[in-house]
């Protein structure tokens, strides 16, 4: 089931917006690509942090 605005899975309620709203991004494409919700959601999550710390480092 995809994740929109307001709608997401109830491990992402406590990160910072910017995080959720990427890994909703990231777990959403994989679920079009067939990935199984579980495993969407965590790796929306874990790619979501490493994408942000990867930008920081950046700057």
């Amino acid at each position: 089931m995809p994740w929109y605005n307001g709608d997401y899975p109830p491990s992402y309620k406590n990160q910072p917006k910017k995080i959720r709203e990427k890994a909703i991004e990231i777990a959403n494409a994989l679920l079009l690509d067939g990935a199984e919700e579980g495993v969407a959601i965590a790796t929306g999550l874990r790619n979501a942090r490493e994408f942000f710390k990867h930008k920081k480092n950046e700057q």
